[in-house]
C-alpha cells in the first residue's frame, strides 16, 4: 500500500471516528435534557430530587483543575442545591495519573457506605497525598467497614468502566469536563461560569 493511499485511508477513519463521537455527542445531551435518569444510572448524586435540571462532571481524583472545580462546585450547589442535582462520572486519567483509579475505586466503594461524597471531598482536599496509605485512613476517619471497603475496592472497576467508556465515545480528553442540560464547560470553571449557564437553562425550562 503506497503512503498516499494509507493517509487518506487514515484520514476516512478519523472522519468516522469523529462523526461517531458528535452523534454519541447529540444522544448525550438529549437525554440529558428528556431522561436525565438513565444519563445519571448508578452514579452518585446530591442535591435536587426533581432533576429537571442536572450537572454531569467526569472527573479525575488526580486532576489538579478537578480539584479546583470541586471547590467551585461545592460553592454553586450551597446556593442552588434545591434546584440542581449534581452528578459524578469517574473519567480517571489513567496514561498521566498513576493514583487516579486507585482512588476512583477506593471513592466507589465508600460509595457503597453510603460515604462517597465525604470520601470525594477527602480525596480533592489532600489531593497531594494520593496513595493506599490516604485511602485507608480516610476510609478509617470515615468509620467505614473496612473488610468491606477492601472486598468493594477490589471490585470496583467494573462499575467504573461505564462512566470511562461513555467519556471515550464523547470524545473526552481531559477533565473536568461539566454538563448542565444542554450545555457543555470544560477545564476550572468560575462560580460565575455555572450561574450564567444556570440562568439559561432556567430560561430554557420556561419557555
Amino acid at each position: 500500500m503506497s503512503l498516499p493511499i494509507l493517509i487518506n485511508d487514515l484520514g476516512l477513519l478519523q472522519q468516522a471516528q469523529q462523526a461517531k463521537q458528535e452523534q454519541a455527542r447529540r444522544e448525550f445531551l438529549t437525554q440529558m435534557q428528556t431522561n436525565p435518569r438513565q444519563v445519571i444510572g448508578q452514579s452518585p448524586t446530591k442535591g435536587a430530587m426533581a432533576q429537571s435540571i442536572v450537572l454531569v462532571e467526569f472527573s479525575d481524583f488526580q486532576c489538579p483543575f478537578c480539584a479546583r472545580a470541586s471547590e467551585t462546585i461545592r460553592a454553586f450547589m450551597a446556593k442552588h442545591g434545591d434546584e440542581v442535582t449534581f452528578v459524578y462520572k469517574h473519567f480517571p486519567l489513567t496514561s498521566i495519573h498513576d493514583q487516579a483509579l486507585p482512588a476512583a475505586q477506593a471513592a466507589w466503594a465508600a460509595q457503597q457506605q453510603g460515604k462517597f461524597w465525604e470520601f470525594h471531598d477527602a480525596l480533592f482536599a489532600e489531593q497531594d497525598q494520593l496513595g493506599e496509605d490516604l485511602y485507608q485512613a480516610i476510609a478509617k476517619r470515615l468509620s467505614l467497614d473496612l473488610a468491606r471497603f477492601e472486598r468493594d475496592r477490589a471490585r470496583a472497576i467494573p462499575a467504573i468502566q461505564p462512566d470511562i467508556d461513555l467519556a471515550e465515545a464523547l470524545g473526552l480528553s481531559g477533565t473536568p469536563v461539566l454538563v448542565m442540560n444542554g450545555e457543555v464547560l470544560t477545564g476550572a470553571v468560575a462560580l460565575t461560569d455555572l450561574e450564567a449557564v444556570l440562568e439559561r437553562v432556567r430560561h430554557t425550562i420556561a419557555q
